[in-house]
């Protein structure tokens, strides 16, 4: 897979920033995403959905560490017939979803390609996130629905599905529609891999200095959420 080498200096806060980001997009390459320090206060690595094979599985949990999901918009997520998780478990620990960072969750429903075997695998994780691409480019017409999603998917799974807002950064600005949002720009399907990267020693989230770090010594490029925000928001 090819790699774009990104000069990370002040201008990764900038629209040129997101442009490259676009790009590197548009070549199917990772880019890091940090979505704001009153926010979650993580970075991301960012895969294009269909861009993702058994070795980027590998590189999210060996240089990311977080949790592999696969955020979809909610066009896709409604033609397939995917809810809000919080919204269909009957059990008193989700009725108050009293998260700090936002008004509610985008976890839906997780799940394994019906062709995987635990799917837990780099390999069986790499196959059902391509799969979630291609259904998020077939749910774009019309006849796309529930029973198709379910004939090639099964729940629960290990790869779990994001469902994004509706208007996006419009309406929300987590590293779930900032994904999309550079999925739209690239005019990719709308379905794209996110994994916040953790700091091997503290356990806690990587910091904004060391993932641009990271991002300068392995050449992929970093760019602030404010700065998507402003450009495609």
């Amino acid at each position: 897979m090819t790699r774009t080498t990104a000069d990370l200096g002040p201008e990764a806060t900038d629209g040129s920033a997101v442009d490259r980001a676009v790009a590197a997009f548009r070549d199917g390459t990772p880019v890091l995403v940090h979505d704001a320090a009153d926010r979650e206060g993580e970075t991301d690595i960012v895969y294009p959905a269909g861009a993702v094979d058994a070795d980027a599985v590998a590189h999210l949990r060996n240089d990311a560490g977080g949790l592999v999901c696969t955020a979809v918009s909610d066009a896709v997520a409604d033609a397939a017939g995917l809810p809000f998780l919080e919204d269909e478990l009957d059990h008193p620990a989700a009725a108050d979803h009293d998260i700090t960072y936002d008004d509610r969750s985008s976890f839906s429903l997780p799940v394994n390609h019906r062709e995987t075997f635990t799917g837990i695998t780099d390999d069986d994780r790499a196959r059902t996130i391509q799969r979630l691409a291609d259904a998020a480019a077939a749910a774009r017409s019309e006849d796309y629905d529930a029973e198709e999603f379910a004939a090639e998917f099964r729940t629960p799974g290990h790869v779990h599905v994001l469902r994004g807002a509706p208007n996006l950064l419009a309406d929300r600005r987590g590293h779930t529609e900032l994904g999309l949002a550079l999925a739209e720009a690239a005019e990719l399907p709308p379905a794209v891999v996110v994994c916040e990267m953790l700091d091997a020693d503290s356990g806690g989230a990587k910091g904004p200095a060391a993932a641009r770090e990271y991002a300068r010594q392995n050449g992929y490029v970093y760019v602030e959420g404010a700065a998507i925000v402003d450009r495609l928001g």
